[in-house]
């Protein structure tokens, strides 16, 4: 079975799929599951959110009485690699030989969720229904995931393994999210000639992320600006300056007050100045939390502990798509599946886990088979 989850994994690897170029991938994992004799539809999905692909879906019909069926979720696009994809297995762990990302995120869940479901036909394995989805665009804002219709869903149970931690990590918890897009304008002149007449956007833009709580702002809380762009030479005052900034919490009213703080911010500096500023702000995600006894965590935990793990219960400071997922009423959690070092040239995942991650999905199966009995 190692082998067979490992090869799966190296394929997918060595193919690029930055967001919005997941067709190479989109291809190897429908073949895939043809192959096992099962249907799959691509929605439109890539129309929408510009990717070349649209939502992979896949429905098991329930070949048993009774249980909970379950959905399975996955992305098939990476961060953008800036080298070689050369996946090599040495001594038990996969890391990428061509100086840049592995892509075990998503692909090792990806690998893992289908030989899981090859197993499950392979045995004949009694189940109450299994759907699986892969999605595009999740690196850049969970978008495939967005614009799928979670009413075709039979199952209102569902997992993504898609945390970066040792197997047995289970998410109760996720940040929401605002997004902010900061546009600065003031005035151009000459910096030598004329300085006095000018307006600098990007003096007003610095002043203001100088007065950001940027960073963990505390334990449920975190604020970042992440790009900056502004003026057109070196001796030109600069009339235009933009900036890109989030904000995430666990607490919704304490993200609300930092949006807003931050908003004011911008303001203040641009007053100070002498220019104006426009800020968009928009909901890039809603959080979600989950409680012990609630019944996706209670199958997660029975699964892992069937399969030798030790449940261990965490929050996260990033999103998946189980965000999409749970802020449209379903029960999706997020498990860890032993990724390391995620989106930088060490990234990383062991045979070890990645076997482990095929155990967690039947067994998986195997719980909510069995809710009922």
């Amino acid at each position: 079975m190692a082998a067979e989850v490992v090869d799966l994994f190296l394929e997918l690897a060595a193919l690029p799929s930055p967001p919005g170029e997941e067709r190479a991938v989109a291809d190897a994992v429908t073949r895939y599951l043809r192959d096992l004799g099962l249907q799959v539809d691509e929605d439109d999905a890539g129309a929408t959110v510009g990717s070349t692909i649209g939502n992979l879906f896949c429905r098991l019909e329930p070949n048993g009485d009774g249980g909970t069926p379950i959905f399975l979720c996955a992305h098939l696009d990476t961060v953008p690699p800036d080298g070689a994809l050369e996946p090599v297995l040495e001594d038990g762990v996969i890391r990428n030989a061509g100086g840049t990302i592995l892509g075990a995120d998503n692909k090792s869940a990806v690998a893992a969720m289908l030989e899981g479901t090859r197993r499950v036909l392979a045995e004949n394995r009694p189940h109450p229904g299994i759907e699986l989805l892969f999605t595009p665009k999740e690196e850049v804002g969970l978008l495939g995931a967005a614009a799928f219709d979670h009413e075709r869903m039979h199952a209102r149970v569902g997992y993504v393994y898609d945390q970066a931690a040792p197997i047995g990590d289970v998410i109760l918890g996720a940040p929401h999210s605002q997004a902010m897009q900061v546009r600065f304008h003031g005035r151009a002149a000459h910096s030598g000639m004329y300085p006095e007449e000018g307006r600098s956007a990007i003096a007003a833009a610095a002043r203001a992320i100088a007065d950001l709580r940027l960073g963990r702002v505390d334990e449920e809380t975190t604020a970042n600006v992440g790009i900056i762009q502004g003026g057109t030479a070196g001796n030109i005052i600069p009339e235009w300056c933009t900036l890109d900034a989030e904000a995430r919490s666990h607490d919704e009213r304490k993200l609300a007050d930092l949006v807003q703080e931050m908003v004011d911010a911008f303001s203040f500096a641009a007053g100070l100045e002498d220019c104006e500023v426009e800020t968009k702000v928009s909901k890039s995600y809603r959080g979600y939390r989950f409680k012990r006894d609630d019944q996706v965590v209670r199958y997660a935990h029975s699964a892992l502990e069937r399969t030798g793990y030790t449940p261990n219960y965490a929050l996260s400071g990033g999103a998946a798509d189980a965000n999409v997922f749970n802020d449209r009423g379903l029960a999706c959690l997020n498990l860890a599946n032993g990724m390391q070092d995620i989106h930088t040239p060490d990234e990383r995942i062991t045979v070890e886990d990645l076997e482990g991650m095929v155990e967690v999905t039947l067994a998986l199966v195997d719980v909510a088979r069995d809710a009922d009995a």
